[in-house]
C-alpha cells in the first residue's frame, strides 16, 4: 500500500487549466513545456508520481520536481527553466565597453579608409589594439561574440539613419501658422457640408513643385505577360533618357480638384504662369490663400512685381523650412510617383507632359477632398 501524499494538492482557475491543455495539445510548443503541462494535469486527476513518471517514461524525481515548483513559485515557473549560474564571464564588463567605444568612432577617424564598420574590420582592429588598451582577452574575439556585444549595447555601427536638422529657429511658429490654416479649412468644409456656407470668400490651395520627371524611353518594346509563361512583364534592363519636366502643382482643399502646369523649368516665370491659371480659374471676388515652401521663386523680385499686380489676390502661407510635410499636395506626389509614374516609359518629352495631363483629368473627374489630421485636436481658432 503506497504512503499517502503530504505535499497539498494542485489548483489552478479554469483560465490555468484552459492554458495547460492548449500546451499539452500543441504541436509548436517546446517538448519539455508540453511535458510539464502534462505533468501537472495528470497530478490534478489523483495519479501517483510514479505512474505519471511510467506514462511519460521520465525519472519520478522530475515529476516531483516539476510539481514541488508549481506549489512553491506558481504555475509560470513550473512551466518555464529555473536560472543557472551559466558559463562563468569571460570578457570583463571593461572590454566590452572597450569595444562599443570603438565602434561609436568613424573608421577614418582611426587612420582607415571605411567610412562604416565592418564585422571584420571592427574585428581586426580591436584584436589588432587590445593588448595596449589593457584587455588581452579581445584577443580571441569572434564576429559571432562581437555581435552579441554590439546587440547588449544597442550598436549598429554598420548602418546609417538620416535625419533632417531643424534650421528654421521661427519652425513652431510657421507650423502653428500652417496649422491653423488647416484648422480653417476643416472648419469651413464641416459647414459646406451642412449647407451653411455657399460661396467661399477664400479658397486655399496648397501648392509645390515636383522638378526633375524624367523621361524615359525603351530601346527594346516590352513584352506583355503570357498565361502559363510569363507572370509579368518583360522589359530590357537599358533606356534612353529623353530629357526632363518639372510640375507645378495646386490643390484645392475645399473641393480635391488639381490644378497643374508643366515645363522644363521652375522659375519665377513658370510660377507666375501657376499663378495666372489659378487667376483664370477662379472668381476674381474670391481670394487665394496658397500654402507653399519658400522657394526663391516664390519671393523673387519678378513674382512680387507680378503680386503688387492683382493686390488683394493672393495669400501666401509659408511653411517652415525642411517642413514640406506639412504641405497636402505632397500626399498627392507620392500617390503619383507610385502609382502613375511608377516604371513609367515614353516615345517623346511631349507624350510625358501629356500622360501627366490626362493623369490630372482621371483625378479631377473623381476628386477626393484631403484631410489633415496631426495635431488638428490640439490646434483651435482664436
Amino acid at each position: 500500500m503506497p504512503f499517502p501524499k503530504r505535499r497539498k494538492p494542485l489548483q489552478f482557475t479554469d483560465e490555468e487549466l484552459g492554458r495547460l491543455e492548449s500546451i499539452r495539445k500543441s504541436r509548436t510548443e517546446e517538448k519539455r513545456q508540453t511535458l510539464r503541462a502534462a505533468i501537472l494535469l495528470d497530478s490534478l486527476t489523483g495519479r501517483s508520481d510514479e505512474e505519471i513518471a511510467r506514462h511519460h517514461r521520465i525519472s519520478r524525481g522530475t515529476v516531483v520536481l516539476c510539481i514541488r515548483k508549481c506549489l512553491q513559485s506558481g504555475l509560470e515557473t513550473a512551466l518555464q527553466e529555473l536560472p543557472r549560474s551559466g558559463k562563468p564571464q569571460q570578457l570583463p564588463d571593461d572590454a566590452k565597453a572597450r569595444v562599443q567605444n570603438c565602434a561609436c568612432q568613424k573608421p577614418k577617424d582611426l587612420g582607415y579608409s571605411y567610412e562604416l564598420w565592418t564585422y571584420k574590420l571592427l574585428t581586426a582592429h580591436v584584436r589588432k589594439y587590445c593588448a595596449e588598451a589593457g584587455h588581452p582577452a579581445l584577443q580571441k574575439l569572434s564576429r559571432s561574440k562581437l555581435h552579441r556585444i554590439l546587440h547588449e549595447g544597442g550598436l549598429r555601427p554598420r548602418k546609417i539613419r538620416y535625419y533632417v536638422e531643424r534650421r528654421d529657429p521661427a519652425f513652431e511658429s510657421k507650423m502653428a501658422n500652417v496649422l491653423h490654416v488647416h484648422k480653417e479649412v476643416e472648419i469651413i468644409n464641416d459647414s459646406i457640408l451642412r449647407a451653411e456656407v455657399r460661396e467661399l470668400g477664400m479658397v486655399t490651395i496648397s501648392y509645390d513643385e515636383k522638378p526633375g520627371i524624367q523621361a524615359l524611353a525603351v530601346t527594346t518594346a516590352d513584352r506583355p505577360p503570357v498565361a502559363g509563361k510569363h507572370s509579368s512583364h518583360l522589359r530590357n534592363y537599358e533606356y534612353r533618357r529623353l530629357g526632363t519636366v518639372s510640375l507645378l502643382a495646386g490643390l484645392d482643399l475645399h473641393s480635391g480638384r488639381l490644378t497643374e502646369t508643366i515645363s522644363d523649368t521652375h522659375k519665377s516665370a513658370d510660377f507666375i504662369g501657376f499663378l495666372q491659371k489659378l487667376d483664370a480659374a477662379y472668381p476674381v471676388r474670391q481670394k487665394i490663400c496658397l500654402l507653399l515652401d519658400n522657394h526663391s521663386a516664390h519671393i523673387s523680385r519678378e513674382t512680387r512685381d507680378y503680386l503688387d499686380s492683382v493686390p488683394q489676390r493672393f495669400v501666401f502661407v509659408f511653411t517652415p523650412t525642411h517642413g514640406s510635410w506639412l504641405n497636402l499636395v505632397e500626399n498627392l506626389f507620392n500617390k503619383m510617383v507610385r502609382s502613375m509614374l511608377r516604371g513609367i516609359r515614353v516615345a517623346s518629352k511631349q507624350e510625358l507632359i501629356d500622360r501627366i495631363h490626362q493623369y490630372f483629368e482621371e483625378v479631377n473627374a473623381d476628386p477626393v477632398v484631403f484631410r489633415w489630421k496631426y495635431e488638428m485636436d490640439e490646434t483651435c481658432i482664436v
